[in-house]
């Protein structure tokens, strides 16, 4: 029992209630809170390893296509192919909110619309393989920046469930606690005050007739 140190009167008792009530709104509402960030975060985990896997895919294929490219092209001739690329993106930050944490949010904006247009070499003089191998390294641009965004998001979101989850444990277990016990010690110190007083007033009140009466 952690009983707060206060004067056990009707005021304190009052105040301790209306404070008992805040906390437990607060209680819920940071429960609440807890529980949808943990439901947003299973959602971008779940979307998460998916990324990671079809990125992983989309890697090793590029690789076995540049392999190929690798055993029809010297080293040179790709190289020199690889050397400029006809494609610019920007990528614009915004932050978007997900239960009072901001998130960020990445947009990738091309110059060129098309990107199997947006290549510097001419398809004479290189390899297929190579021309798959660019193109899905091209596509893989959006896919890391997503993947990048969706693990930030998830290590963001984790910082406050933990935080949030703190918070919880520490209204429910202490605070809480607190007050109820508060509440329960002045209330019975207040019982046996006014059982006291009751004693005494009819201590008093034979005292007085005895007075009046000429009891013995």
């Amino acid at each position: 029992m952690a009983v707060m140190n206060v004067n056990p009167t009707r005021m304190e008792l009052t105040n301790l209630k209306r404070k008992l009530v805040t906390a437990r709104r607060g209680h819920k509402l940071l429960k609440d809170k807890r529980d949808e960030l943990m439901r947003q975060f299973l959602l971008l985990v779940k979307e998460n390893k998916e990324l990671r896997k079809s990125v992983e895919m989309k890697i090793k294929k590029a690789s076995a296509y540049m392999a190929l490219a690798s055993g029809e092209m010297s080293d040179n001739e790709i190289s020199v192919a690889l050397m400029l690329s006809g494609q610019k993106l920007t990528v614009d930050v915004e932050k978007k909110n997900i239960m009072s944490v901001a998130v960020p949010q990445f947009n990738v904006n091309y110059r060129i619309a098309e990107q199997n247009n947006a290549r510097s070499y001419g398809f004479a003089f290189t390899s297929g393989d190579l021309d798959e191998a660019v193109s899905i390294y091209s596509s893989l641009t959006e896919d890391l920046l997503k993947l990048a965004e969706v693990e930030k998001t998830c290590q963001l979101l984790s910082a406050e469930i933990e935080s949030t989850r703190r918070r919880v444990n520490a209204l429910e277990h202490v605070l809480i606690t607190d007050y109820e016990d508060t509440i329960r010690y002045i209330t019975v110190k207040l019982d046996e005050n006014e059982r006291s007083n009751t004693t005494r007033l009819m201590k008093v009140k034979d005292i007085m007739l005895e007075k009046a009466h000429n009891y013995n």
